[in-house]
């Protein structure tokens, strides 16, 4: 199979390419740079191209939620993202295009419907995102995570596969702590694949008075722009030897590592992203959330929410008036009542009883549709023994969806 995937969201893609055969042929599409205007080369582009798997960037605009000084020259490259999305696909000759929302899915969607090439979407989130909705109308195929999604697509074509979740191999941590900080607890910072200057900030601003009881990992992204890690690696540099060694920072945690940071970590703070979500889910992970303000239809909020909702967490909302020391206020009173959101989740989803009452909780967003064939494998919508097998089931799901697709074309 000749398969285009279209990045977007860099979780449940890479779930998807562990899912191919081995035997397809795959081309990916994708952004080389995180921010638009900045220089720092992306995750998603450096993962990609680190298994050998052929990628192109494509130049296109997008519209953007605040205005900046990169909004016009943004939207005067839609055309170019146009052509260029028409030629990478003639050359390539796909049977089937993957896309995963994001703002590049539309030009190569567009050119997919030109050229008759079958497109599968797949969306992550609780709602949908705007270039899933305007693809809906022609994409042969709509996956989707949950059914509060449902309503957003066509019922026809619609099909509820669940949000895949990357093949977690779980190492020993790459970080090294000394033996006198093993029994200090975890603290793993995390804006995302493209970081968080806002988070990293914060951080910067109590960083001191974290690293007396904590051990803090801080993936802080490679923005050119504010150039967080370099600032905070200088910082690092000017600590005492002691606090310094528990300072863990790193532009990027691998996805190969990813799994090896959460199981190890005693609480995580980041951003409420759906994949996120998805995978402090997971691993049950008791975490403190920074829902992105201005998310398209405040959808991390409402991931966060749901989060919180499980028992697992805390919500911060981004303002001016939230600070380094509340931050430290809330991490400290978490810390002291650690084991409660552990129990908590716990309780409600352990032994029958508590089974039952997640099963409700998650069927509000993940069931069967009685009328057509709706396959359900959302984080915690399974609750048999398979583990992690449920969550794989997701991907190989959206797998033959693209080539029962592909088959169809070449019918």
């Amino acid at each position: 199979m000749k398969i285009v995937i279209v990045g977007g969201h860099l979780s449940p893609a890479l779930a998807v390419v562990n899912a191919l055969p081995k035997d397809a042929k795959i081309l990916f599409i994708g952004r080389k740079y995180t921010f638009e205007g900045d220089r720092g080369t992306s995750l998603e582009y450096n993962t990609i191209k680190s298994l050998k798997i052929p990628f192109v960037s494509i130049s296109t605009g997008r519209w953007q939620r605040e205005f900046t000084k990169h909004t016009i020259p943004s939207l005067l490259k839609i055309p170019y993202g146009f052509i260029q999305s028409f030629f990478i696909l003639r050359k390539f000759k796909p049977e089937v295009v993957l896309s995963f929302g994001g703002y590049l899915s539309l030009p190569v969607g567009f050119s997919s419907l030109l050229l008759r090439i079958p497109i599968v979407i797949h969306e992550q989130t609780l709602e949908a995102g705007a270039a899933n909705r305007i693809l809906s109308f022609f994409a042969n195929k709509i996956c989707i995570s949950w059914t509060s999604s449902a309503k957003f697509f066509p019922k026809g074509k619609t099909i509820l596969t669940g949000n895949p979740v990357r093949r977690f191999k779980i190492y020993d941590l790459r970080f090294k702590i000394t033996d006198e900080d093993q029994k200090l607890p975890i603290i793993y910072v995390t804006g995302g694949t493209a970081g968080s200057h806002f988070i990293n900030t914060l951080v910067e601003g109590c960083l001191k008075e974290l690293l007396k009881e904590y051990v803090v990992i801080h993936q802080t992204g490679d923005a050119q722009e504010h150039r967080d890690f370099d600032r905070l690696n200088d910082l690092k540099d000017s600590l005492p030897l002691k606090l310094k060694a528990r300072y863990q920072i790193i532009k990027f945690v691998e996805p190969q590592e990813v799994g090896a940071v959460l199981q190890r970590a005693d609480l995580v703070v980041g951003r409420s992203g759906i994949n996120t979500i998805t995978e402090l889910i997971f691993f049950e992970k008791p975490c403190l959330l920074i829902p992105l303000p201005y998310s398209q239809n405040n959808e991390q909020i409402k991931n966060a929410l749901f989060l919180k909702n499980q028992g697992l967490g805390e919500i911060l909302y981004q303002s001016k008036a939230l600070n380094s020391n509340k931050l430290l206020q809330v991490l400290t009173k978490m810390f002291d009542n650690i084991d409660k959101y552990r129990r908590d989740f716990g309780n409600r989803h352990s032994g029958e009883e508590g089974q039952r009452r997640l099963q409700n909780q998650i069927r509000k967003l993940v069931q069967d549709d009685k009328e057509e064939r709706f396959w359900t494998s959302s984080p915690r919508s399974s609750f048999g023994e398979g583990g992690q097998n449920d969550y794989r089931e997701a991907a190989q799901r959206l797998v033959e969806v693209a080539s029962y697709e592909a088959k169809l074309k070449k019918k």
